[in-house]
């Protein structure tokens, strides 16, 4: 390999490493700023979620769909085009001088960014085929992607301590400029010589079906969301997930090749995908109000306390690779899933403890950071190495849609455990009529929030059952000891799952340590037999 080639890769894994900080950050620290939002024009408490679920919802819809499209026009361009949308939207973020355009931004933001996500895992694929010098960019990749997600709110928060919040955003098309420098430079273009035609059924169907999903799992929990619209989105939703199955059997180049689950590799490291967002990246968003609220301690002092739980995620890459290039991904990507769960297990000892602090927290939160670090970048590698290079832009989209949807249920998921948790709690604590159902709800959700003010002004009954504010703090511990019992047990079941679907294959070690030997001999075969289908007649191809 040439120094240009060297340089020039390099110039990718920076503009790669860029677009995923830009990306993780736009997660993590917008959280920060909700408060200062709520006094904007239309800043309701509904405003403020679709400024969180915006940016989801535009990120999971995309991703599919880019993944094809960048096989079909390029990785490089679309990249490019990512990126630049992405500063742009951004800019917009920061100018907006209200919620619903700020949601708009949002929405704009989310959809480049899923555009941006998908096309960097797939440049990397490229560029970086085999061997350590691949094992080395995903573990940089994936340090980046951590320090975005995991030190977000403390980011923002010193964003808007400096500065203000419009910062949060605009500080992106800065960096947006920066990654458009580095990937025009160093990206080489790649793109899939059998794309010669574009699934547009599948695409819009596929866009459809998880916008619709995503959305009924935002607003599951709103009462105000009924009537016609709570039995019609399911039923359109389910039509479209139907209609894209049935666009994609008879495609003659489907964007979502089905044939690549029998590639049993790429099937386990995409439990794992799904697995660490059933525990890890979910809870991350709640964790800081436990630490505010179960054990009081100031902002600063519960982002200090979170480095713990994000730390390790930044540090453990490096390992997470070597267990993979000496033990295989089969077995390196369920030991890091259980060593998640055993994290959460231990954080639910340590906050049931008489005396919970950061301390009794310590170990579970360090054990769970270090588990999802050493299974993060090995699911991504993994996915990506299992497939034919073609369609590399076709697997990473896969991968990132199992993430980003199974994180979006979670997010839910966790936030209506909680929420149940703590209203059980309270029914055995407060007094036999003290609140009926519907106060006991919106009782539960304050404590979920942390809105302590609200609690004392909405709910006077309660300084003359609970003056002391017992009930409610030990409601609150046991609706996060439920939430990471849930955690625990999630993952450790989705980490069985993975190690049977893996298969033996996968467990051994291979030519260069991910098993590309046996996982490019699998994936040709089936690939091979998606020519053949292909050139075959529709009844040829059912009846083999």
């Amino acid at each position: 390999m040439t120094s240009t080639h060297l340089s020039q890769n390099r110039l990718a894994l920076g503009a790669a490493c860029l677009a995923s900080l830009m990306f993780g950050l736009e997660i993590s620290s917008v959280p920060v700023i909700l408060p200062t939002l709520e006094k904007m024009p239309g800043g309701t408490f509904e405003g403020l979620q679709w400024i969180m679920n915006a940016y989801t919802i535009a990120v999971t819809t995309v991703l599919m769909a880019t993944g094809t499209l960048a096989d079909r026009f390029g990785r490089k361009r679309l990249f490019i085009i990512g990126i630049a949308l992405f500063g742009i939207a951004s800019v917009a973020c920061g100018l907006a001088p209200s919620v619903p355009l700020l949601i708009v931004g949002r929405l704009l933001q989310g959809a480049s960014g899923g555009a941006m996500l998908i096309c960097q895992v797939a440049v990397l694929s490229h560029q970086f085929p085999a061997g350590r010098a691949r094992a080395k960019a995903f573990s940089a990749w994936g340090v980046i992607l951590g320090i975005g997600l995991g030190f977000g709110p403390i980011i923002g928060g010193a964003i808007v301590a400096a500065l203000n919040w419009q910062w949060v955003f605009l500080v992106h098309g800065v960096l947006a400029v920066v990654t458009l420098a580095l990937a025009i430079a160093g990206v080489e273009e790649s793109r899939d010589p059998h794309a010669d035609r574009l699934d547009i059924a599948g695409i819009v169907t596929l866009s459809l079906a998880v916008f619709g999903l995503v959305f009924l799992i935002t607003r599951a929990s709103d009462l105000t969301f009924g009537g016609a619209a709570r039995i019609a989105i399911p039923l359109a939703t389910a039509a479209c997930f139907v209609a894209f199955v049935c666009a994609e059997k008879w495609s003659a180049r489907p964007m979502f090749d089905f044939s690549v689950f029998r590639i049993r590799p790429f099937s386990g490291a995409l439990v794992g995908s799904a697995a660490m967002n059933v525990s890890f990246w979910p809870f991350m968003i709640y964790l800081p109000i436990y630490f505010q609220v179960g054990l009081g301690y100031d902002s600063v002092t519960a982002g200090l306390a979170l480095l713990a739980y994000t730390l390790p995620t930044l540090c453990v890459p490096p390992l997470g690779e070597r267990l993979v290039l000496r033990y295989g991904p089969g077995n390196a990507i369920p030991f890091g899933l259980f060593t998640i769960g055993l994290g959460f297990m231990l954080m639910r000892f340590g906050s049931a403890s008489p005396h919970a602090s950061w301390a009794t927290m310590l170990p579970g939160c360090l054990i769970a950071g270090i588990g999802l670090g050493l299974t993060n970048t090995p699911v991504t590698n993994t996915t990506t190495a299992s497939v034919p290079a073609a369609r590399a832009g076709m697997a990473s989209g896969i991968d990132m849609s199992a993430r980003m949807i199974s994180l979006a249920i979670n997010i839910a998921l966790m936030g209506g455990i909680l929420m149940a948790g703590i209203v059980s709690r309270l029914k055995t604590a407060l007094p036999t009529g003290s609140l009926d159902d519907g106060a006991l709800g919106q009782l539960a959700g304050h404590v979920a929030a942390g809105d302590v003010a609200a609690v004392h002004r909405g709910f006077p009954v309660l300084s003359a059952v609970d003056p002391s504010g017992a009930a409610l703090h030990a409601a609150l511990v046991h609706g996060f000891g439920c939430v990471m019992l849930y955690g625990g047990c999630g993952v450790w079941l989705l980490a069985l799952l993975s190690y049977v679907v893996a298969g033996r294959e996968s467990r051994a070690r291979g030519s260069d340590g991910y098993g590309h030997a046996a996982l490019q001999t699998e994936a040709a075969t089936v690939q091979q037999q998606s020519v053949r289908c292909d050139a075959s007649s529709r009844e040829e191809c059912a009846t083999s």
